[in-house]
């Protein structure tokens, strides 16, 4: 079964109709973490977007090779060319090897995922796994005249590639625009222009994570390893890139003039982008202090909460809104769309008790053709829940014994909330309301006996307690603001 599915391309700013490079294959690029600290909210947006993507296209019959990668190399402060390596700076303030920061916070990363039911991708590339494949695409663009060597950096020259190829086509910036938004900074007078932006950079002697190149010991520009490895994994061109808006420009627009600076070809079809998540409109970030990690909404641990929150609440949260529209935190909306998602949970619970009637009242049929046209509009989650929900409404009235289902139409509506409600939203039961709570306090009580035993220097039984909950498959993590717990996966 293929179906016709919308998609906004955020390159061409309309909507068409999906249609792959090969048929019945999909292609699929997706920008994972930076992973230098524990997962948030503005994480969760972006992989729970384009696990709904993966997931429907999969229910649609394609075949679905689905890349996100692990940046763990080149993405530097404020995401600019200066400053620290985010991992590095790490590291340093933890007193931990650059590659130790790496798995403590991918792993915490993959369980995050899963509790919030985000499917694995096809495959998870490291930027690190990758430098050759960078270096490589260094070299062409090098000798395709796009770039220039200048003590050891490689710089790539946007203005000789404007006069080839239109440099902004995804942004909507122009030259002009972005030298205007452009400062100079120290250390950036190498470059012929302060729109050019580096793709390979020469590593200071303190600099920890470099690697020998043919202009020196150095490390890959921020860019370069999403360019190398979606051609690697995806080829030259490809179906779908995805991210985060904010990942826009520089990021993606960079992409963009590399591939093209390499390959003389455009490198992706789709370009997909998911709107921000903010808190009191403005965006949610460190530097702003509205930042909110996931672990906190699961365990109510932070100010602006005024509860913890289940995975599937926050997952639901997040469909509530087209992906392409902004999403606004506030407890209000979190208790919301606790309600609607136990309303719906409860539906399906209620559905498959049900037995079926003589006739049918209701045209399940019709239902079921209204949620494909809305997931088939460029994956419009809210107007698909909607549907549902009108579902949940004949659920009950079925349950109250106001409306009538016949054999086959109860299996129909069992089938559509297992495809669209499960098998697409990915939205799964959890424990109830009051089992969480009670969960959250008996965990708070245990951490609580944990830290006095610490205060009374009886490390033996704070040891022990650690020890026991990890054999049950609870972590127990601590830092400087005390100590937090959490499902191993």
């Amino acid at each position: 079964m293929k179906e016709k599915i919308l998609i906004y391309n955020s390159l061409t700013r309309e909507k068409k109709i999906f249609k792959p490079l090969i048929e019945g294959y999909v292609g699929m690029y997706v920008c994972g973490p930076t992973v230098y600290g524990d997962p948030h909210l503005g994480h969760a947006r972006p992989s729970i977007t384009f696990d709904v993507v993966f997931r429907y296209f999969k229910h649609c019959g394609y075949k679905v090779r689905y890349v996100r990668n692990i940046t763990d190399a080149g993405h530097l402060e404020n995401d600019t060319e200066e400053g620290e390596n985010k991992i590095t700076k790490k590291a340093r303030l933890e007193q931990l090897e650059p590659m130790e920061v790496v798995q403590l916070y991918t792993l915490s990363y993959h369980r995050a995922m899963n509790l919030l039911n985000c499917e694995p991708p096809s495959i998870e590339p490291r930027a690190t796994g990758h430098i050759i494949e960078q270096i490589e695409m260094i070299k062409k663009i090098l000798k395709n005249g796009f770039a220039y060597e200048k003590n050891g950096s490689v710089y790539l020259d946007v203005n000789k590639y404007n006069q080839h190829y239109p440099y902004g086509i995804l942004s909507g910036r122009n030259i002009e625009d972005t030298l205007e938004g452009t400062r100079e900074l120290d250390r950036q007078t190498e470059k012929k222009s302060p729109v050019d932006f580096a793709i390979w950079k020469k590593a200071a002697k303190e600099h920890i994570m470099k690697w020998v190149s043919p202009w020196g010991e150095g490390f890959p520009g921020w860019h370069m390893e999403c360019s190398a490895m979606g051609e690697k994994y995806l080829g030259k061109t490809f179906d779908i890139h995805g991210g985060g808006m904010d990942l826009m420009f520089p990021h993606h627009e960079a992409e963009i003039t590399q591939s093209h600076a390499s390959n003389n070809c455009n490198p992706v079809n789709y370009w997909m982008h998911n709107n921000m998540i903010t808190v009191d409109g403005k965006k949610m970030g460190k530097s702003l202090g509205n930042f909110i990690n996931l672990e906190e909404f699961f365990t109510g641990k932070h100010e602006k909460l005024s509860k913890a929150y289940s995975a599937m609440t926050i997952r639901f949260f997040i469909l509530q809104a087209h992906y392409r529209s902004t999403l606004d935190f506030g407890n209000d909306a979190l208790q919301a769309a606790e309600k609607g998602f136990n309303k719906l949970m409860e539906a399906i619970r209620t559905l498959n008790e049900l037995e079926a009637g003589q006739e049918s009242s209701f045209d399940v049929e019709a239902l079921e053709r209204k949620c494909y046209n809305a997931i088939n509009d460029d994956f419009n989650t809210p107007i698909l829940l909607a549907n549902l929900f009108e579902g949940v409404k004949i659920i009950n009235s079925v349950k109250d014994g106001n409306v009538q289902l016949n054999n086959i139409d109860l299996k129909k509506m069992k089938s559509i909330f297992q495809i669209f409600a499960v098998n697409i939203l990915g939205l799964k039961l959890v424990n109830n309301h009051e089992e969480n709570n009670l969960t959250n306090e008996v965990m708070d009580l245990i951490l609580q006996l944990r830290k006095n035993a610490k205060k009374n220097q009886d490390f033996n039984t704070a040891d022990l307690i650690r020890n026991e909950l990890d054999k049950k498959g609870i972590q127990i993590k601590d830092s400087r603001d005390g100590s937090s717990w959490s499902i191993k996966k």
